[in-house]
């Protein structure tokens, strides 16, 4: 090895050194990912179910978006309902 610092070289690590590093933090990374899919917040749960809501719960009107949004969501669920499909497991 030389004096020189070869930082970002992969030949001055240890063999699989610099690999174990790189899948270590790929690990982390992902966990962190999950855990904080988990931790879904109230609000973002109801705005799924609601998109007005948001806008709504803090005093402004809903944009066109929003609207046209639950309104295509309250006609597919009708129409779901109708066909039977609702809350079930078919496609």
């Amino acid at each position: 090895m030389s004096g020189t610092s070869n930082v970002g070289s992969s030949h001055v690590y240890e063999a699989g050194d610099q690999d174990e590093r790189t899948i270590a933090n790929k690990l982390a990374r992902e966990e962190k990912r999950e855990k904080e899919g988990e931790a879904q917040d109230f609000e973002t749960t109801q705005s799924k179910k609601d998109s007005t809501l948001p806008a709504k719960t803090h005093g402004n009107e809903p944009s066109k978006g929003a609207k046209i949004d639950q309104e295509l969501r309250e006609e597919e669920e009708e129409l779901l309902k109708k066909k039977g499909a609702w809350g079930s497991k078919q496609q």
